[in-house]
């Protein structure tokens, strides 16, 4: 299968030749080896196979039998497992059997945990910079604060988000653990997949947001070769209020653009993220130093809006300006697992990103409210986007000097709405639909899933103006900080660290993340994660909905609306636990008993050790105590 898009990103050379592998055993052999057994698989010839090579030690798979092909009955069926079907190898293992254990989802063992500390700045680095971070800061500024303001509540909000992403990794560093699998824990092995399904949404509406964010650059270049007028030479028969036919023609040629990127596999595609991090600062300051050239080194010091908001009303629009820095990190929050497994050490991912986040952001926000504030002293109109004053550089000088420098910023944005789009949306679809079903999807059908959808989203309609997007913000934040807060609780506070690695990979009865029950669903984060969205649910119909009036109470707790899915979702989970206690706890009484058991584990020989537990009839008779846990070599981390 194909390997995780993040990992090949930021790691060096992979291996070359990678054929399916089952999703009961990892079929990791040099390239030869499986070329021949390819070679006589395909001849549909059944073989006894006791040893694929002596002389292999990395080889950790026997083959005892390999069966004839399925001979094809119909063209259908031929279609079906010669295009639709990516893993011939488990055409003999249920789809539930995949599901639970694959080589995607296994825990990444020492040879694949690649990232140091440089690799989590330099990921981070390459994801603040683009047009959506931006405007995430003139969101404020369009609300009525002045630049100062702004920049504080981009540094609040963000520190939070950094916060919120370290905690999210520490299972990930600690248990070498994707997103997917790390769910399990709290919400139960088959009850996961809505967690999931969630993320998936998510990936696709924000391909969508940042496809029609990417359309704003590519305007601008075609109109420094084609003349500033050109949107006006372009008939509008596009029928929506808030979009053209220029427009969406210049969505599209970045949709279409992003196809061929999508399609090309994870770890070639690397070096378009080692240029985007080069390129993107240089454009980044230079567009900064333009504008201030432009306008003398004048900035608007104060508000950019005709009034200037007071008490109450200047608190809570610090409170929303400050909320959309952390609703626009929802998914980086809960995915932080994803990246975190490949740390080299405990706190490779610990420091790096409390540090860069809220550090890399402020600055690519600050480049933005400049911006802004400059160009309100040039032209007096309060822009949303910095990409506006670029286009108002076009129109009001179109000289030779100014329309290549228009393109080629133009040119190193649009590159970076791809590079983010790719790494942070397609790569993260990809990802978590291969969890979903491994059988028939890998990355690359992932991503082309979520290109395919993300016309269906209707962008335009949510980047209508800065209050509805700052909406759009809080609408999907909500149903992910639930989420997080049952995660959240049940790790840190009820199993205090510690996981059964082997049991979040097993279904038989008696596993604790089956939760007593066939199908794998914890309850008390099903009750916890509703009461989470609950109280939002009032301020999320008002904005998606026509003409609904609602109180201001209500209005304003929709405001705060991470924050309070993630604190009511985890508080309910934590009675619930507290009252219906959870198998797998390493203390009796989570509340008053010390102890912290979060562990570096040690995963080399673990594809064996889930073999073998894989082969009791049930678990029942596991326990776990403290004592138990003070017995093993691992280290304690914190």
């Amino acid at each position: 299968m194909t390997e995780d898009g993040l990992t090949a990103i930021f790691s060096g050379s992979s291996t070359k030749h990678i054929y399916p592998e089952t999703s009961i055993v990892s079929r990791r052999i040099i390239d030869d080896t499986i070329d021949t057994f390819n070679d006589i698989t395909k001849s549909g010839k059944s073989i006894d196979i006791a040893e694929i090579d002596e002389d292999n030690e990395s080889t950790s798979i026997e083959f005892t039998e390999v069966t004839d092909l399925p001979k094809y009955k119909s063209i259908w069926h031929k279609i079906y497992y010669e295009y639709i079907i990516l893993d011939k190898s488990t055409l003999d293992v249920s789809i539930k059997e995949s599901f639970l254990y694959n080589n995607d989802l296994k825990p990444v063992e020492e040879k694949r945990r690649v990232w140091s500390w440089y690799n989590y700045l330099y990921f981070w680095l390459a994801d603040c910079f683009n047009i959506n971070t931006w405007q995430v800061a003139g969101t404020g500024m369009q609300l009525g604060l002045n630049w100062w303001q702004c920049w504080l509540t981009v540094w609040i909000g963000y520190t939070f988000a950094g916060i919120f992403v370290v905690l999210s990794s520490r299972v990930g560093s600690a248990y070498h653990l994707s997103f997917p699998i790390s769910c399990r824990a709290a919400f139960g092995i088959f009850f996961s997949l809505w967690p999931i399904i969630n993320r998936i949404v998510m990936a696709i509406v924000w391909y969508a947001v940042q496809a029609w964010l990417g359309a704003q650059p590519v305007s601008l270049m075609l109109r420094s070769i084609f003349g500033k007028d050109l949107p006006d030479r372009i008939p509008n028969h596009f029928g929506s209020p808030n979009s053209t036919t220029y427009e969406f023609m210049c969505f599209f040629i970045f949709w279409v653009v992003s196809i061929p990127f999508v399609l090309v596999p994870p770890h070639k595609i690397r070096h378009l993220f080692t240029v985007k991090a080069v390129l993107i600062p240089f454009a980044a300051f230079g567009f900064l130093i333009w504008a201030l050239k432009r306008s003398h080194g004048k900035i608007a010091l104060s508000t950019l809006n005709d009034f200037a908001p007071g008490g109450s009303e200047f608190s809570w629009i610090f409170v929303r300006s400050m909320m959309s820095c952390i609703a626009n990190f929802a998914a980086l929050i809960i995915n932080a697992p994803d990246f975190s497994r490949f740390a080299k050490s405990p706190n490779a991912s610990l420091w790096p990103q409390l540090i860069a986040i809220p550090l890399f952001f402020a600055i690519t926000c600050l480049i933005g409210i400049l911006v802004t504030a400059a160009g309100y002293e040039m032209f007096g109109i309060n822009y949303w986007s910095p990409l506006d004053v670029l286009g108002k550089f076009l129109e009001t000088s179109y000289t030779r000097g100014a329309r290549a420098g228009v393109f080629l910023i133009s040119f190193v944005f649009a590159l970076a709405q791809l590079g983010t789009n790719i790494s942070a949306n397609s790569l993260s679809c990809g990802t978590d639909m291969t969890a979903l079903f491994p059988r028939y999807i890998n990355i690359k059908r992932g991503g082309v899933f979520c290109i395919m959808m993300a016309l269906c989203i209707c962008p335009w309609n949510l980047m209508s103006s800065s209050s509805k997007f700052t909406s759009s913000l809080s609408a999907y934040s909500i149903f992910l900080s639930s989420i997080y807060g049952c995660i959240f609780c049940d790790y840190y506070i009820v199993r205090r660290g510690y996981l059964k690695l082997t049991h979040m990979f097993l279904a038989q009865e008696g596993s604790y993340y089956m939760y007593g029950n066939r199908y794998g669903f914890n309850w008390r984060a099903l009750v916890a994660y509703l009461c989470g969205i609950a109280p939002n649910l009032p301020g999320f119909i008002h904005d998606v909905g026509n003409n609904i009036n609602i109180s201001d109470g209500a209005i304003r707790l929709y405001y705060l609306g991470y924050p309070v899915g993630f604190f009511i979702a985890a508080v309910i989970y934590l009675t619930l636990c507290w009252f219906f206690p959870v198998p797998g706890v390493p203390v009796h009484n989570f509340l008053k008993d010390r102890g912290w058991h979060q562990r570096w584990a040690y995963v080399e020989n673990f594809e064996e050790q889930w073999r073998e537990e894989l082969q009791r009839s049930d678990l029942v008779s596991d326990t776990i105590s403290v004592d138990e846990l003070n017995w093993k070599d691992e280290k304690i981390i914190y």
